[in-house]
């Protein structure tokens, strides 16, 4: 066990942000156990895994033996009770619907002692009210990743308002541990990094439905004048547009600024099922580059 005392690590949740964080969990030494209620989702997540380690191998960027250990330490389970067993971590990594993490979790503290660590990926979501009415509130705290969770260095680290500072502290010595670059950020509206990313996304979704310019011209403005690794656009595409309007909506109710509230163009698409990269079409045509 590390010295955070974290050892094994249970993912509740096989989506893409779920299996992601599984796999640099199980990279950096936990024992760690995948769940989800989905069997097919499950396995499709554990095979992406692998897949993603092998090419990691190809580029010289993972040891082999370092992927065949992390394989050996990962395991995937349809059993909520299974994944928790013997866990000190359980990170909650399902859809940012505020009764469906604050549902996982009632299961979950009925399942492990008062002493685990229980945190949540959300990325706008209020960790406080997440945790609310759960035993031993001051265990629970944010632990936001971001996509691809195997090569973003952030995390954010949500301090609730019942958040312990002991837990805050073995929170940010997991994530250090898994090479990642934590920051601490109270439990406000959108934290930090999707505060500003949204405001960000939302204005150059103005600017193409008033004409400015193009998307692929919008992205090349940050990612040339500004260095951004990618536009906001194509950020947007690959987040999913549900995901980005759904946060917005919050967002935009929580602060009560105009600043979050969804553009038409955002809405339009959402409702015609153009989600980005995933349905194939957003801002770009993503079928046309596989």
């Amino acid at each position: 066990m590390s010295d955070h005392g974290i050892g094994k690590v249970a993912v509740i949740g096989a989506g893409t942000m779920g299996r992601g964080i599984a796999q640099v969990s199980a990279l950096a030494g936990h024992e760690t156990g995948l769940y989800d209620v989905d069997r097919r989702q499950l396995a499709r997540a554990l095979a992406r895994i692998e897949a993603t380690l092998d090419k990691g191998v190809q580029l010289g960027k993972v040891a082999a033996a370092s992927r065949d250990e992390a394989l050996q330490r990962l395991s995937g389970t349809t059993g909520l009770n299974e994944v928790v067993d013997g866990a000190d971590l359980v990170i909650e990594a399902v859809p940012e619907v505020m009764e469906l993490k604050r549902g996982v979790f009632r299961e979950v503290a009925e399942a492990v002692s008062g002493e685990v660590i229980l945190a949540s990926n959300t990325s706008s979501l209020s960790v406080t009210r997440i945790g609310a009415g759960l035993p031993s509130p001051g265990r629970f705290l944010g632990l936001h990743f971001f996509n691809p969770v195997h090569i973003m260095a952030l995390v954010e680290v949500v301090r609730g308002d019942d958040t312990e500072a002991a837990v805050v502290n073995r929170g940010l010595a997991f994530v250090k541990g898994l090479g990642k670059e934590p920051i601490i950020v109270a439990d406000s509206p959108g934290f930090a990094s999707s505060r500003l990313g949204i405001v960000l996304g939302l204005e150059a979704m103005r600017m193409v439905e008033a004409g400015v310019a193009s998307p692929a011209d919008i992205d090349k403005a940050m990612v040339l004048g500004y260095r951004h690794p990618m536009g906001p656009l194509r950020l947007t595409d690959l987040v999913g547009l549900d995901v980005r309007l759904g946060i917005a909506r919050y967002l935009h109710e929580t602060l009560d600024s105009e600043a979050f509230r969804p553009p038409v163009i955002l809405e339009r698409m959402v409702a015609e099922g153009r989600l980005g990269k995933k349905t194939g079409k957003g801002f770009y045509d993503w079928d046309t580059e596989r």
